[in-house]
């Protein structure tokens, strides 16, 4: 009986599901108008429907800041209050307080124009987009390819979509409405496919002028700066101030088949949701476009979610930061008030703002340097008191062991991830991070020529205040090729590395972490560096070296510090003898079948 009425509950629902046409709201396909109004009539139009489709007829939709809602959110690894003092933002589709949404685009392409979010959902659930493609008019990031080069003068030619003007001999970078004033350069090698951090500077202080159509030579010292013709310099300036996509305090958000073309500042955030699910989501420049770059930063950041995440058949490729991160919020003690009661805040300068807390969540109690959790309880209140402190009453009295300068993380809202059938590759920095304690999978991916580690594994309490510890992670079946050559000595394709600058006899950051039947190419001898780690697998893998880029000085395939329980063994390391360095560990602590064996023991 009772699976005979969850039938006819879905059956109603679909038989009641009324689609909403964009166009019967005035947004016309392939007109140039601005359909933001319409839009937004349209969505609104769902809140009298117990579900809705909303089609966009196949065509090309402009949404312009001018008519679009301001919204003021506070988003997690933002801004600071110096760099965006005041948390505005304009919203090309707002979804708040609504259920059971479809968003339909058809393959249609959202271009939106100016400084804008595309689409924010708060407080809403149940809400679907699919077969979209989002780009700008103008995007955030300029770009432009490197012809000639001496250490006097640079020639390069400026891709069409990087509007700029030559004003008093040199070159200012110019959008709808905004100018760039703050300026992070990388450098991309298209017959590499290398993402190199590079400099503005050297052109900053050049004499410009425009020399052809497009084309600019740079007269000043460029004995420093480091390119080679064909090169192609990509230039955004450094503050968040907006975002691609902002989901908040919702939960059962599916996007499927979205192209994220160009994206301003942080990618698609999403803060405080449950249950996400991402199946082929492209971050990258349309191929047409002549583009290298699709997002100022993460592609896709997760900030403080719970439920399940999964990341499925995606591809990430022309990044200026991470393709996907996965972690919560740390916050400092500030002051005991009473047994129960305590003062807390956020130390990052760029996360602040939002509720880290309310009544009835689950938190942790830990040492900030060592990282070491020592107790547990539930919040009975809180209150954000500032934009930076947070007043929160426990329901029992914590541990006598909590001090001014500890941190609490909220337990309850940690995400179980699953990432399947995903290709990370032309990013100058990490392929993916993640620090949660529930369930973790990591499968049937490529990784490919990351800047930084294919996956990073940290938690800390002293610097991003990124929490928090992994109980339950498997990484099995990847190719991981060729990562790492912006790591300089760190580059080990996989980075366990809790921010733990204290090490507690006995106590272990991580557990139960496992790494098997993957395929590493490495151009370089480093291949996982692990520490105060409990219960690491590190089981039929295959290593083989590449002569990709030059290797650097013989060191160990693998190093531990301050682990136990770990296992390697059954991999295959066709080019090379492995080593594996152990410190601060004694020998029951590791199990394995490779022959030189390098230890500190104590």
């Amino acid at each position: 009986m009772k699976v005979l009425l969850v039938i006819l509950f879905f059956s109603v629902t679909i038989v009641n599901a009324q689609t909403i046409n964009v166009a019967d709201y005035g947004a016309v396909p392939n007109s140039f108008a601005d359909a933001t109004a319409a839009v937004q009539k349209a969505i609104e139009a769902c809140r009298e429907q117990n579900k809705s489709v909303i089609s966009f007829p196949e065509g090309r939709y402009d949404f312009w800041p001018d008519k679009a809602i301001e919204t003021r959110y506070y988003i997690s690894n933002s801004s600071s209050e110096v760099e965006v003092p005041e948390k505005k933002q304009r919203v090309g589709l707002l979804f708040k307080n609504l259920k059971n949404i479809t968003i339909e685009g058809n393959n249609s392409l959202f271009v939106f124009h100016g400084k804008m979010i595309a689409w924010v959902i708060d407080s809403s659930e149940n809400i679907s987009v699919r077969n979209v493609s989002v780009n700008y008019e103008r995007p955030g990031m300029s770009e432009m390819t490197i012809k000639e080069i001496t250490p006097a003068s640079v020639t390069a030619v400026v891709h069409p979509d990087s509007k700029f003007s030559i004003i008093d001999g040199h070159l200012e970078w110019y959008g709808e409405k905004w100018i760039m004033r703050n300026f992070h350069a990388v450098l991309v090698r298209p017959a590499e496919g290398r993402l190199l951090y590079s400099s503005w500077t050297p052109f900053l202080n050049s004499r410009a002028e425009v020399v052809a159509p497009l084309t600019v030579k740079f007269t000043g010292d460029f004995s420093s700066f480091k390119a080679m013709p064909g090169d192609i310099l990509t230039i955004r300036d450094r503050y968040r101030d907006y975002v691609a996509v902002f989901q908040n305090r919702s939960k059962n958000i599916s996007l499927t088949n979205i192209h994220m073309n160009s994206m301003h500042g942080l990618g698609i955030v999403s803060q405080f949701c449950e249950n996400l699910a991402y199946d082929s989501v492209f971050v990258e420049p349309d191929p047409h476009s002549g583009r290298v770059i699709a997002s100022s930063a993460d592609g896709m950041h997760f900030s403080g979610c719970k439920g399940q995440i999964t990341i499925n058949h995606c591809r990430f490729n022309g990044m200026h930061d991470d393709p996907v991160n996965v972690h919560g919020t740390h916050l400092k003690v500030m002051e005991i008030i009473s047994p129960t009661t305590l003062k807390l805040k956020f130390m990052h300068h760029q996360t602040y703002g939002f509720a880290a807390f309310a009544a009835g969540d689950s938190v942790a109690f830990l040492h900030a340097a060592s990282l070491q959790i020592f107790g547990a309880g539930i919040v009975k209140s809180a209150k954000l008191t500032s934009e930076r402190e947070m007043m929160i009453e426990m329901e029992q009295p914590f541990s006598n062991k909590l001090k001014e300068g500890d941190a609490l993380e909220n337990t309850t809202w940690t995400p179980s991830l699953a990432i399947r059938n995903s290709r990370f590759a032309g990013t100058v920095s990490r392929g993916t991070l993640v620090t949660t304690s529930r369930k973790v999978i990591i499968e049937n991916n490529v990784y490919y020529r990351t800047g930084m580690q294919a996956i990073l594994i940290e938690n800390d309490a002293s610097g991003w205040y990124e929490s928090g510890p992994v109980r339950d992670v498997t990484i099995r079946n990847n190719q991981f090729i060729e990562c790492g050559y912006n790591s300089g000595e760190n580059n080990y394709v996989i980075r366990i590395n809790p921010e733990a600058h204290e090490l507690v006899p006995g106590y272990y950051v991580h557990s139960n972490i496992r790494i098997e039947n993957n395929d590493f190419k490495v151009y370089d001898y480093p291949v996982l560096f692990a520490k105060s780690t409990n219960g690491l697998l590190f089981a039929g893998n295959t290593i083989e070296k590449s002569n990709f880029i030059e290797s650097g000085v013989k060191r160990p395939s693998i190093r531990l510090i301050a682990c136990t329980g770990v296992k390697v063994n059954n991999n295959i390391f066709k080019d090379v003898e492995p080593e594996l360095q152990v410190e601060k560990m004694k020998k029951k602590d590791v199990k394995t079948d490779i022959k030189e064996v390098l230890t500190q023991i104590q």
